[in-house]
């Protein structure tokens, strides 16, 4: 049976918009996703999901008062939409671990670095080019992994390297890190989890045929 796929967005939707052209093209096999939720009123990311005839939730903290009220608003909204997988795609709000308890390996998340270099807390968005390029590492790239309470913390699932060059800024740095390797090993990992050959075993994750 097809997988039921969220996505969690807080802003432009990038990675999701990579996941929605994944799906159209047959890249995404035995997924479809069914629910995007933001957590910012008017995101650009419920409109792309909009013009692909996906349904659009906005949760907000500040209206629901609380962490755990505005948790339990989402988990009723993947309850009601029968929601299989939940990726994180620019999502902006760290998730508490009774949240993530309530899903294991069934959460995905995408960082813009090689994990476990540049990531856990503090590091999101551009800080983790600024932090690749103020170290002067050659290579960085990105990694998709399970999301458990520690953050950037579960298995990983698959990692793209992506080359440094001579003059990049973090924001050049971060738009060749989302061509060259998020827009690419998100969908993948997506489509190896609908179609069940993501194995976990000794906090390793192995891929089935």
């Amino acid at each position: 049976m097809e997988k039921r796929i969220a996505v969690l967005v807080s802003g432009g939707g990038t990675n999701l918009q990579a996941l929605i052209d994944a799906e159209k093209s047959g890249i995404i096999k035995n997924g479809k996703i069914s629910l995007v939720i933001s957590n910012v009123a008017g995101a650009y990311a419920l409109e792309r999901a909009a013009r692909a005839s996906i349904k659009t939730e906005t949760v907000l903290k500040k209206e629901l008062g609380s962490q755990q009220a505005f948790e339990e608003k989402i988990i009723s909204l993947l309850s009601e939409n029968k929601i299989d997988l939940i990726v994180l795609a620019g999502f902006m709000s760290i998730l508490s671990e009774d949240f993530t308890r309530t899903y294991p390996h069934r959460i995905i998340n995408v960082h813009p670095s090689l994990i476990p270099s540049f990531c856990g807390k503090g590091f999101y968005g551009l800080h983790v080019h600024e932090a690749a390029l103020a170290k002067g590492v050659k290579v960085t790239g990105a990694t998709v992994h399970f999301v458990n309470e520690i953050p950037d913390g579960g298995e990983i699932i698959l990692q793209k390297a992506v080359e440094i060059k001579e003059g990049d800024t973090p924001e050049v740095l971060q738009k060749r890190v989302m061509v060259e390797a998020e827009w690419n090993i998100l969908p993948e990992a997506v489509s190896l989890f609908c179609q069940d050959r993501l194995k976990t075993e000794n906090n390793t994750v192995h891929i089935g045929e």
